[in-house]
């Protein structure tokens, strides 16, 4: 039964993400992506925002050579900037413990939008335990598509923990019940704040998965 959690915006905060991922980009292009190009992305995952940004580009789609490419740049600016002395990043203290405790009863995994490399980052940062699986972003996978890989031949219930709306349709798409961190997501489902304590998250998310337990 994986309880699947999003990372960014969900457990923590990462500030200037997509600023390193224009750098990254810029590194291997030669320039930068403009901020008005990657608001034209339509993804939510980095293999379809890297996807749209090289077509735009390119006129071509991203293949996994270059995707490999981008992701190892991209790790690197992440490493740069979060680095002792730099950047820090902000874990929602709760929401995390809150996640350890279900993970003590139910497998949890992270399903996140992020290239697999930096998603292994961002939770060593976080300190999310590393004995809870990480699935990041694939080729030619959206964000659905990466939940329906984790809950394959998993026996349910099921449940996605996020905190924007595409992460909600994600969940809808995949056939998900959902739990919302923060106020960003609009609708009908249960939320918690980001500073909510352990005991409100696990009380969400068994309360959302009610007699499916």
């Amino acid at each position: 039964m994986p309880i699947c959690f999003d990372l960014d915006g969900t457990l923590g905060h990462f500030s200037s993400g997509f600023v390193l991922l224009r750098q990254a980009l810029g590194d291997i292009w030669g320039q930068a992506p403009t901020p008005a190009e990657l608001t034209l992305c339509k993804g939510s995952t980095d293999w379809e925002i890297v996807d749209d940004l090289h077509r735009m580009r390119f006129g071509r789609g991203l293949n996994e050579a270059d995707y490999a490419i981008y992701e190892t740049a991209c790790l690197s600016h992440f490493q740069r900037a979060f680095a002792p002395g730099g950047w820090e990043a902000e874990a929602f203290a709760g929401v995390l413990e809150g996640m350890h405790r279900l993970a003590q009863r139910w497998p949890v995994w992270l399903v996140s939008g992020n290239a697999p490399a930096v998603l292994t980052f961002k939770a060593e940062v976080l300190g999310i335990d590393s004995s809870i699986p990480r699935l990041g972003s694939l080729p030619r996978h959206d964000r659905a598509g990466l939940l329906k890989r984790a809950l394959q031949d998993c026996p349910g219930p099921h449940l996605y923990v996020g905190d924007r709306p595409h992460d909600l349709e994600a969940a809808q798409r995949a056939g998900l019940p959902f739990v919302g961190v923060g106020d960003a997501v609009p609708g009908v489902h249960a939320c918690v704040p980001s500073d909510a304590e352990a005991d409100r998250l696990v009380a969400a998310v068994e309360a959302a998965l009610g007699p499916r337990l």
